[in-house]
């Protein structure tokens, strides 16, 4: 049994694409640009690692590794099967080999094993075959060289992990062209792919300090032209995740240029049609940077204010959702800075006819650190939200919004009843102005209409 096929990979712990049952439809596999097989070369079994002196290990090591550098075709199932397997034997023995060996990694074999990655895994990634493709709906087109790749991706996560890995000797071979490549591949369709390609940046990113700026500079590019230009991408979710970690480890005071990427990148992510296959990290990312300083909580709040929904639902609930984590970790000199422009646009969710936006905005009175927020501020709060409350608690179609209604409007007369009693009186009294404009307004529609009828007369009767 290999080494992988005796460790759970990344790619095992991952379930990417949930599918309606009504939908059968069987996996598509497609093939890279560069997997291509060369008919000249036939790919003979080498002796194993094992059976050779240790002296002799390095130079077969290296043959090895030049030897998985040849690439097949994939999309033939039957074409060379037997120099397929040389491979894939020789890439399982390669990844026991650096996991286990001690030593294993010296001078002459770094750009060797660099050649060998890139050989396999850079390559021009097709255009996808679905121009419609759904990321939620539809089934993700697979790579159909998975069998190698998947074994590659995982020599590399065992290279940059080894305890003989030394970063002095790698930044010779693993510099910016090699990130820039590797950063490409992120539009990989294949899920098993992006999970993969994840971890090794994660991991370039730890170990070698020259290249962070450098990586963080990329990702901002490949977001920025995903808001602006392409709207699509298949791996934001992924560089998010990648980034949740990275802003985790910023130092404080941040940096200007940390700010700016908050402001200037995230939020914007926010406006995307896709924005539901990211969300979640999207969230993550801007509520790590409001826990390392909360004077950033007002401009993202406002920047959320302006990118807010005002035709999808959905998206109208997921922000929701991301208003209340922030409010989870908000200070509370902060949270007076935002809360009149905040509420009057939860009032408008509550009032939303859309009965899932109007049940997550009214959620909020169920979190104890909000309801103490909301609570030293009901003088503010109370005006903003009590129209909409009191409509709501006569006229809305959903029982179960009705019933959120009462216990927030009991919840408020708890708070200062003296308020509530006023607020309630002031809002019949206006009620009843409005009737009464209403009244008026019938009454003039009328007398014109019947001043109408009687010129007709008069007009008829004078032929």
């Amino acid at each position: 049994m290999s080494s992988v096929d005796g460790r759970q990979t990344i790619v095992d712990r991952i379930d990417p694409y949930s599918k309606r049952a009504s939908k059968k439809k069987t996996k598509k596999s497609q093939g890279s640009s560069r997997y291509r097989n060369n008919q000249d070369v036939e790919l003979q079994p080498l002796p194993l690692l094992k059976d050779v002196s240790s002296g002799e290990q390095e130079e077969l090591f290296i043959r090895k590794l030049r030897q998985c550098c040849t690439a097949f075709d994939f999309m033939d199932p039957v074409a060379d099967l037997k120099g397929k397997e040389i491979k894939r034997a020789s890439l399982n023995e390669l990844v026991e080999h650096i996991t286990g060996g001690r030593g294993v990694l010296t001078d002459p074999v770094y750009p060797e094993i660099i050649k060998m990655i890139s050989a396999n895994l850079f390559r021009t990634l097709p255009p996808s075959e679905n121009p419609d493709f759904d990321p939620e709906e539809d089934d993700p087109t697979l790579e159909a060289s998975w069998p190698h790749l998947q074994l590659v991706y995982e020599f590399f996560l065992r290279f940059l992990e080894s305890s003989d890995f030394q970063p002095t000797i790698g930044k010779r071979v693993i510099d910016q062209k090699f990130v820039l490549q590797l950063l490409d591949l992120f539009d990989s369709e294949d899920p098993r792919e992006r999970d993969f390609l994840k971890t090794v940046l994660h991991r370039i990113y730890g170990k070698f300090l020259g290249l962070r700026a450098f990586i963080r500079k990329q990702i901002n590019n490949i977001f920025l032209r995903f808001v602006y230009e392409t709207e699509h991408f298949n791996g934001v979710g992924e560089l998010l995740e990648i980034l949740g970690s990275i802003i985790n480890g910023f130092a404080l005071p941040l940096k200007t240029e940390h700010k700016q990427f908050l402001v200037k990148v995230l939020l914007p992510l926010h406006k995307v049609k896709c924005l539901s296959l990211y969300h979640a990290q999207l969230a993550y990312c801007v509520v790590q940077f409001l826990e390392k300083d909360s004077t950033l909580t007002e401009a993202v709040v406002r920047g959320l204010l302006k990118f807010w929904p005002k035709t999808c639902s959905q998206k109208e609930v997921m922000f929701l959702g991301e208003i209340e984590e922030i409010l989870d970790v908000i200070e509370p000199q902060q949270f007076v800075k935002i809360q009149e422009s905040l509420f009057r646009q939860i009032s408008r969710c509550v009032s939303s006819p859309h009965f899932q936006v109007a049940e997550r905005a009214l959620y909020f009175w169920n979190n104890e650190y909000i309801m103490s927020l909301i609570e030293e501020n009901n003088h503010v709060i109370m005006p903003i939200m009590f129209p909409a409350l009191y409509r709501i608690s006569k006229e809305h179609w959903n029982q179960t919004i009705v019933a959120l209604v009462y216990n927030v409007l009991k919840t408020f007369m708890e708070m200062n009843s003296k308020q509530f009693d006023e607020l309630t009186a002031g809002y019949k009294a206006e009620r009843q102005k409005e009737k009464k404009r209403e009244k008026e307004r019938e009454d003039l529609w009328k007398k014109l209409g019947d001043m109408e009828i009687s010129h007709k007369r008069q007009l008829g009767s004078a032929k």
